[in-house]
């Protein structure tokens, strides 16, 4: 625009700017007459040929109202985006403007609010309080059995006994689950076959199930999660019985060397080899997953003690998100979103407000994380992640002819991109903070 315009800047609560914004008379004047062309030169009014009405006319035709409106469509956009670039503000959704003065002749007046990426105050990582694993992850010898049952258990022999359940059975059992009074039909099972395993049936069968014999029914009082499959149990409370039709034992083959030479095609040739072997990969898997618990605690730690106000406009994009990738699931499933709120007995506004503390919460970790790794200078380049992307697909068997094609897709890019900044962030932490 030729005239400049007045531009005031206010910091305002949770990550927003205030922006008031004056604009000359010359540019109003300017755009009302812009506007008013465009409007006569598609105007029909009878003893007119189309365009060739008098302004005047066409004016008085529309009604000032009217010409107004068209006036704020056309110059407002244009006006905030000036104003945003000459105060070099970056906007994370689409501002909220409010028109307090406009008027032929006159300088207009309008009023911005601009939600921003928040400004993130990090603590000194070197004097982080990060509270320790409340668990160990030493393989013990019980463990140790337990995996070697485990890995013998595809060739274990199944055979029906007369005897009560008891924990490492399979038992042949039939299902009724009740909700609000009612039995769930798409949840009954008759003479199903499931073992009495943790990580088989719910911890609340396994509970009761032992001790039980053929024909004998026990119930479970079960609370299903929100993210439950059924949306007739999603979040809400049940009784499952169950009733013992059959018994069956598993019994696991002997671990000798002849064994142990088939499982691991002639790798190891005795017992106490086949041990040491699966101790250490069970020890590898254990330093693993005490990594993940120490990024996991430093990480709390550095969120708890930095500081940063989530925007809504960020956490509204993230439930937005959310709500789409769920009813992509669903329609893969056959179901409309509609119908599933319907089942959970909850509006999207509820099921929005329930997700939003959640949201919010996983928003600051990436926003600090982010801010970390600014500030180090951990940003990969676009041949780090070039690289890294052919490491990780590479290493996968259903990316492996991928590679060229994920490479041209930003969406993709972004992902890995996201993956090595935080493994940088990870790493760069745990030494920093003692870990």
């Amino acid at each position: 625009m030729p005239e400049p315009l007045s531009i005031v800047t206010e910091p305002l609560p949770k990550s927003q700017v205030g922006m008031t914004i004056e604009v000359p008379a010359e540019v109003v004047d300017a755009t009302y007459d812009r506007v008013l062309n465009r409007l006569a030169s598609r105007a029909k009014i009878e003893g007119f040929r189309p365009g060739k009405a008098p302004r005047a006319l066409v004016e008085a035709r529309i009604g000032s109202a009217v010409l107004r409106e068209e006036v704020v469509e056309t110059m407002v956009p244009e006006v905030v985006r000036q104003a945003l670039d000459e105060k070099s503000i970056d906007p994370i959704d689409n501002p909220d403007v409010e028109v307090l003065e406009l008027e032929r002749g006159r300088p207009a007046k309008l009023k911005a609010t601009i939600s921003v990426m928040p400004a993130v105050t990090l603590a000194d990582v070197t004097k982080l309080n990060v509270e320790p694993p409340d668990h160990t992850h030493e393989v013990t010898d019980e463990m140790l059995e337990r995996r070697l049952a485990d890995l013998r258990e595809p060739m274990a022999e199944i055979t029906p006994v007369e005897r009560e359940v008891r924990t490492g059975d399979i038992a042949v059992i039939d299902i009724e689950v009740e909700a609000g009074g009612q039995v769930v039909e798409s949840e009954t099972r008759k003479s199903t076959e499931a073992e009495v395993k943790e990580g088989v049936l719910l911890p609340e069968l396994i509970a009761v199930l032992p001790g039980t014999f053929v024909g004998e029914t026990r119930e479970a009082n079960v609370s299903f999660p929100e993210s439950y499959s059924n949306p007739q149990l999603a979040g809400k409370d049940a009784t499952i019985r169950v009733t013992v039709r059959g018994v069956k034992e598993k019994v696991l083959p002997p671990l000798d060397d002849e064994l142990v030479k088939s499982l691991t095609s002639g790798k190891q040739e005795t017992v106490e080899a086949y041990k040491q072997a699966v101790r250490e990969e069970l020890e590898e898997s254990a330093h693993a997953v005490e990594k993940m618990d120490r990024e996991s605690a430093v990480v709390k730690a550095l969120v708890d003690a930095s500081s940063v106000e989530v925007p809504e406009a960020l956490v509204d994009r993230e439930l937005t998100s959310e709500l789409e990738s769920l009813e992509r699931s669903l329609n893969r499933q056959g179901m409309k979103l509609d119908r599933y709120f319907q089942y959970l007995g909850r509006s999207i506004d509820e099921w929005i407000a329930a997700q939003r503390p959640d949201a919010e919460a996983r928003l600051k970790v990436d926003l600090v994380l982010a801010e970390y790794a600014r500030r180090e200078g951990l940003e990969p380049s676009e041949e780090d992640v070039a690289k890294f992307l052919e490491e990780q697909a590479g290493s996968d068997d259903e990316l492996k002819g991928q590679v060229t094609e994920l490479k041209r897709s930003p969406t993709a890019t972004r992902y890995f991109a996201s993956r090595l900044r935080r493994r940088r962030v990870l790493d760069q932490l745990l030494q920093v903070a003692g870990s």
